[in-house]
């Protein structure tokens, strides 16, 4: 008598936990969610090329607008050490 009750209840909990996970994975569903990552995952590596040919375009951007800032700045100044190629670092 004692073997059947342990035994019912040991089904009771295996049917509890069956029950747990079937309800995580309705809820969760970790399968799909690896499987979103993994897509993404291939986009990125697919568009790194883009991106890096964008942050190159705006670093070399901004190089020009500062050196533009800086010849503007040495045609409007009376100073010599400024029209020369050396780079002032006091600014």
């Amino acid at each position: 008598m004692f073997q059947s009750e342990a035994l019912q209840t040991n089904l009771r909990r295996l049917m509890n936990f069956l029950a747990y996970t079937r309800n995580y994975f309705v809820k969760k569903n970790p399968i799909q969610a690896m499987g979103n990552d993994i897509v993404s995952a291939i986009k990125e590596a697919l568009t790194v090329r883009k991106k890096l040919k964008m942050a190159q375009y705006r670093v070399n951007y901004h190089k020009y607008q500062l050196n533009r800032m800086e010849a503007l700045i040495a045609e409007n100044n009376q100073h010599n050490f400024l029209k020369g190629k050396n780079f002032d670092q006091t600014r």
